[in-house]
């Protein structure tokens, strides 16, 4: 049986667990990581764009992305035989785009300052009116996908899980994972601070958008603002949402690498990041932290770790 016919029988990995005892010691709680930097495409994102680009009758699809998406999404093209184009911000990390570009997905590259993501994503829909625009976050059909991670989710005997949180895809997945099973775990967000229109969101009680993309280290969060969609779950659902300044992520992605033998993208260590802001808040509890990939440059993770 080739490779391509069983990953398309088993699209998604499951999620990899692991006990964490020396961050758990060193953080005063019960610590078990979810990781999904083993995942197809290196992140949580594939579970998303396997369910978008499986269960659209479109033959080409577009999205914007600061690269897990559509990395992911092109890799889903590829394995079904149908075409992708990922809008992407110039500063997007190199290996993303590379990726994108390896797994056969076509790559536009713009500059934010001078044209939105969702600006030329609909110029290029409105060129070709027949493919599918994929939203990297907002949309019913990435929420049922990143689902399944909270399926995997609900079966551990945790308390809590912290997740990250950028346009909201992966934490309104997990919350309809885990309300589905019946499960009480409590699900709290992580958020860079300079990007915090989801915090801010929550506690005006509506949506609320950043200015321009935040220039956080956490390039997987560097979105304007929370999806239609998700709003609706994560306004009922979160627990809270941390706001982690760039600093503790850095803090956190070295222990991942120190503590835990575990590489994480700057946005995968959001969710330890936030249990170093308020370690009060997480004591004596058992945490899951969602490490939501580890898709970063092999020179700016070697600048971070020292």
């Amino acid at each position: 049986m080739t490779d391509q016919v069983t990953e398309q029988m088993t699209p998604w990995r499951p999620t990899t667990l692991v006990r964490a005892p020396r961050l758990s010691s060193a953080l005063g709680c019960e610590i078990t990581l979810a990781s999904e930097t083993f995942q197809v495409t290196g992140s949580f994102k594939f579970r998303a764009a396997w369910h978008v680009a499986s269960s659209v009758s479109q033959r080409a699809l577009i999205t914007a992305s600061s690269g897990n998406f559509g990395q992911a999404l092109a890799e889903a093209c590829r394995l079904l035989d149908k075409t992708c184009t990922v809008v992407m911000p110039e500063t997007s990390a190199r290996v993303k785009i590379d990726a994108v570009r390896e797994a056969g997905g076509v790559v536009n590259l713009i500059d934010v300052r001078a044209i939105s993501r969702a600006a030329r994503v609909a110029e290029l829909a409105a060129a070709d009116p027949s493919a599918y625009v994929a939203s990297a976050y907002d949309d019913p059909l990435v929420i049922a996908g990143n689902a399944t991670l909270g399926d995997e989710l609900a079966s551990l005997a945790v308390d809590v899980v912290v997740a990250p949180i950028g346009g909201g895809g992966l934490c309104s997945g997990i919350l309809t994972g885990l309300r589905r099973s019946g499960s009480p775990i409590e699900v709290v967000a992580a958020e860079p601070l300079l990007g915090n229109d989801a915090a801010r969101s929550l506690r005006a009680g509506h949506i609320v958008k950043n200015v321009d993309e935040p220039a956080t280290i956490a390039d997987g969060a560097r979105t304007i603002s929370l999806g239609n969609h998700n709003w609706e779950i994560l306004s009922n659902g979160l627990a809270g949402i941390v706001e982690v300044p760039e600093e503790r992520i850095v803090e956190a992605l070295r222990l991942l690498f120190s503590r835990a033998n575990l590489k994480a993208e700057p946005t995968g260590a959001l969710s330890l990041a936030a249990l170093l802001c308020v370690p009060a808040r997480f004591a004596g509890r058992r945490v899951c932290c969602v490490v939501s990939g580890g898709n970063v440059d092999a020179d700016v993770y070697a600048r971070l770790l020292v």
